[in-house]
């Protein structure tokens, strides 16, 4: 087996980077295109002749620290280079032959192709508790790149995803004994540049990876491999899947029992789940109505097949249901809370069901929540032998997978929409950078997006994919 990822520099000529564990980062410089077939050199002669040539792998980590240490102001990799070549020669002196030293497995560790992984990246941190994410959060410039494990890749992120949820996360609330910092954001969308042993058996350097992972607003992530999603390019498009496609289809899937004609509801219908949730119930053959806030979202609305889409800036919710589905509505996919939610009961028909994926409107405050009439709630429920369920995504990860694969398949065959808001309508121009992140969540709260408000990370290296 190859050595640590983050042990020693391979010892070859040209290596120019050094992994430093101690620090959890990078040496500066960058990485030389190897050379030959294998990544190998010849030593001793311009290539491998007749005789005894043996087949030998650098000196661990451990080896090389009781190698010669580089003087003041020599280079690291240097010393690591002239170790390693010590080390060679010497068990070459031994055995009496020639070798050739076996650089095959540095793919597998890093992005040797000229992309540099820098030492440091920034990132967002939690600082403070608080739902107000630009009190809360604070960005960090000169934070080390992170190092894999075994079964681990480095993401070089190329788009985040924003979530309503992400100021339930700076607040604390899914966990009220965290401390700060702690690092925010859940999900992110890039290319692998660097990856554990272990890892190194299912992906590559350079290949396009979704993930759902806590700390994904930063420039670079640890991604567990068993969290990881193989996408087919770093299109944003795959990245509103992640959370938003995946919480629509698994929670429909399991609590909605859709069918052919019934009524569904999707509230907030425009927003990044909603979307999907639209299109899900109509490949049901299920008739959708949805609720938004603007003509120009109706209309995208209507793009995706919605039979009713109710501006509620424009008419009133409760009062259209009441008068175009007297007898209720079967299904209601519920992310607003508050005086929505409230309307989503009244509606509801015999055996009817809600689904309680958020409450939106109630974020921001200091409990988290929108006040509801819940003093009726279980007469009403009783005279439709009606129900309310929750759905939390983490509950639900042995589904996760297998509906990321089919949710992937429909994307790839132009079956399902997958609408990105960029920011590109903003005053300020779009969401580019980490620093943008904080006007991304303002963006949304302010019920401005349509689709999946996701903010691109550029780079000042061109990327291979």
């Amino acid at each position: 087996p190859g050595p640590d990822p983050g042990g020693g520099a391979p010892a070859t000529a040209g290596a120019a980077r050094v992994p430093r564990a101690a620090r959890g980062g990078w040496e500066r410089g960058e990485w030389s295109r190897r050379r030959g077939k294998g990544g190998g050199e010849a030593r001793g002669g311009r290539g491998p002749e007749e005789g005894r040539t043996r087949l030998l792998r650098p000196p661990a980590r451990a080896e090389l620290r009781g190698a010669e240490r580089p003087g003041l102001g020599a280079s690291p990799a240097r010393a690591a280079q002239k170790a390693g070549g010590a080390w060679a020669m010497r068990r070459l002196a031994r055995a009496g032959a020639r070798a050739i030293v076996d650089m095959s497995y540095a793919r597998h560790f890093l992005d040797f192709q000229g992309s540099a992984i820098p030492r440091a990246m920034q990132k967002l941190v939690v600082t403070r508790l608080s739902p107000n994410f630009r009190e809360a959060v604070t960005l960090l410039r000169d934070c080390p790149v992170p190092l894999p494990g075994d079964g681990d890749l480095l993401v070089r992120n190329r788009f985040v995803g924003v979530n309503a949820s992400d100021i339930n996360y700076s607040a604390g609330r899914y966990d009220p004994s965290v401390k700060t910092p702690f690092d925010v954001g859940f999900e992110g969308l890039g290319e692998v540049v660097a990856l554990g042993l272990s890892a190194s058996s299912r992906y590559t350097v350079g290949q396009a990876v979704a993930y759902m992972t806590p700390g994904a607003f930063a420039e670079y992530s640890v991604v567990p491999a068993a969290a990881a999603t193989p996408v087919p390019s770093v299109k944003p498009e795959f990245l509103t899947l992640l959370v938003s496609g995946a919480t629509a289809y698994i929670s429909l899937h399991e609590l909605a029992a859709l069918s052919e004609g019934k009524k569904v509801l999707v509230t907030a219908a425009a927003g990044g789940t909603g979307q999907f949730a639209v299109q899900l119930a109509k490949r049901a053959k299920c008739h959708v109505i949805g609720t938004c806030s603007s003509e120009e979202k109706a209309a995208f609305l209507q793009s995706l097949g919605c039979d009713r889409p109710i501006n509620y800036n424009a008419e009133p919710v409760g009062a259209v249901l009441k008068q175009e589905y007297p007898r209720g509505v079967d299904v209601v996919y519920e992310s607003v809370g508050g005086p929505m939610f409230d309307v989503a009961v009244d509606a509801l028909a015999t055996h009817g069901r809600l689904i309680v994926i958020g409450f939106i409107s109630g974020y921001q405050t200091p409990t988290g929540l929108a006040p509801v009439k819940a003093g009726a709630l279980p007469a009403k429920l009783l005279r439709k032998s009606a129900g309310v369920q929750g759905f939390f995504l983490n509950h639900y990860l042995s589904k996760y997978q297998p509906a990321m694969e089919h949710l992937l398949q429909m994307c790839e065959r132009g079956e399902l929409a997958c609408q990105v808001d960029l920011g590109h309508a903003c005053d300020q121009g779009g969401f580019l950078g980490l620093e943008s992140v904080f006007r991304a969540v303002d963006y949304m709260y302010m019920g401005k997006n349509t689709g999946k408000v996701v903010v691109e990370l550029p780079h000042a290296v061109n990327s291979k994919l």
